[in-house]
């Protein structure tokens, strides 16, 4: 069913087909499948419903935000009583920077994805 809307917004995922294209859930339900684990992406209700994927997914996603901040927050105090060298922890707290802007950016593409499935499904 084509969406009502081709305007898609900036953080559409390069990954997903364009809403109303050919194929275009299927390759959104591809993608999303990638963001949860494997057990998850191949339960039934999900497979039948993209939607509930999408929803999964946003949960997944946002779950894994507040795990890297986590890990950020306590790294300067948590690294060093592991025997961790200065540079090390340094280098982490950048990945772990670096990784939470990444999530951020994969969930606004998650609920970019779901507001174009759920318009679909209407």
């Amino acid at each position: 069913m084509p969406v009502t809307s081709t305007r898609v917004s900036p953080d559409w995922p390069c990954q997903v087909k364009m809403p109303g294209s050919y194929d275009w859930e299927r390759s959104a339900a591809k993608w999303l499948r990638e963001l949860v684990p494997a057990r998850y992406a191949s339960y039934p209700a999900f497979i039948r419903n993209p939607v509930l994927l999408a929803r999964h997914a946003q949960l997944q996603v946002e779950q894994e935000i507040r795990v890297a901040r986590t890990a950020l927050q306590t790294a300067r105090a948590d690294l060093p009583r592991m025997g961790l060298h200065e540079g090390a922890i340094e280098h982490t707290i950048k990945l772990y920077a670096a990784e939470v802007m990444q999530l951020q950016h994969i969930a606004r593409s998650v609920r970019a994805v779901t507001q174009a499935l759920v318009e679909a499904g209407r």
